[in-house]
């Protein structure tokens, strides 16, 4: 499967703190703290991206967040009801999160850090469930992990080499 390049400049990105941890590191000296922030930005139509910032102060990580997100954004396949075109599970080390398509009207039913990478995206209709492990980074890797492989009706067309119609029923 070829990487599609989203170029980040062209577009308005918003972000989302998903989390920020302080990581103290114990030296000879004392007590060094950094602190750690995970980042989601999109542009609430379809692109998403992830990223971790490191710093010793909370905006400079956040920044960096941001930047490390931007380029690593993927484009969301989207249904016609602003859900997902089929139910699939993501898996990130011990974290799974369960992602089920859901009509019209049902809103985004998902917990905090699956939430945050749905609502980014521009996912209006969904259902999620976190399965195993709830440390917010790798839920929040499951949850792009899930939304990298899913595919069109088109795609699952071609592959099987069968028509949108026969696919879809």
């Amino acid at each position: 499967m070829r990487k599609e390049i989203i170029d980040p400049s062209s577009m308005e990105l918003n972000d989302k703190v998903v989390a920020i941890k302080r990581v103290v590191k114990v030296v000879k000296g004392g007590r060094n703290m950094r602190f750690t922030a995970l980042v989601v930005v999109g542009d609430g139509e379809g692109h998403v991206g992830v990223g971790l910032g490191k710093a010793a102060e909370i905006p400079e990580a956040i920044r960096k967040g941001k930047e490390d997100a931007a380029k690593s954004l993927i484009t969301v396949k989207l249904d016609e009801n602003g859900s997902i075109p089929h139910d699939i599970i993501g898996k990130h080390t011990g974290a799974r999160v369960l992602l089920k398509r859901a009509p019209e009207g049902t809103g985004v039913i998902a917990g905090g850090p699956a939430r945050a990478v749905c609502e980014i995206a521009g996912i209006r209709n969904i259902r999620t469930k976190s399965l195993g492990s709830n440390n917010k980074q790798n839920v929040v890797l499951a949850t792009m992990e899930a939304l990298r492989s899913l595919m069109s009706p088109e795609e699952v067309a071609k592959k099987r080499g069968k028509s949108v119609e026969e696919i879809l029923g």
